[in-house]
């Protein structure tokens, strides 16, 4: 074999190979985009969406049903509305519940569904009513440094 034929052979294998690499970057990273035939929008209204971002899932039963498509502040509510593209495969019932949730101790949020009992779905473009925002940790520890500090006092007495 010539040497530019080694040179063709190896060129081809490499540019294979990163083109591999990209392909599994964009997936694990979750940036592989989704036909919007695929999903219908449902939107939720958040007091704090925390570390919440845009891609994050949207899961159910620890199932991936969705993902978080635009998050925004509503100037009338001055809450956080969440846009979440459900995979049409998915229905969910129109007493359902959304939670922010955080995978692990300083894992990434996500958004948790809980369905209702209602029999009724909702529509592409509903709103789901029942929310539970994101709890942010430094709020925690102030709650418990001021509970404890609180409790100090009253046993100092």
């Amino acid at each position: 074999m010539k040497r530019s034929t080694i040179d063709l052979w190896v060129g081809i294998f490499v540019a294979l190979g990163i083109a591999a690499v990209t392909f599994l970057s964009l997936k694990v990273a979750n940036l592989v985009p989704q036909s919007a035939n695929q999903t219908y929008v449902l939107y939720a209204d958040f007091d704090n969406v925390g570390g919440l971002k845009v891609k994050a899932p949207v899961k159910e039963a620890g199932v991936v049903i969705g993902r978080v498509a635009d998050i925004r502040l509503n100037p009338k509510t001055y809450r956080a509305r969440v846009t979440l593209n459900i995979d049409k495969t998915y229905q969910i019932s129109d007493d359902a519940s959304a939670s922010i949730l955080t995978a692990g101790l300083l894992g990434e949020q996500y958004i948790g569904m809980l369905q209702g009992g209602s029999e009724t779905n909702l529509a592409p473009g509903g709103t789901i009513t029942i929310t539970s925002s994101a709890m942010v940790l430094e709020q925690l520890i102030g709650k418990f440094m001021t509970g404890f500090t609180d409790s100090n006092k009253s046993a100092d007495k």
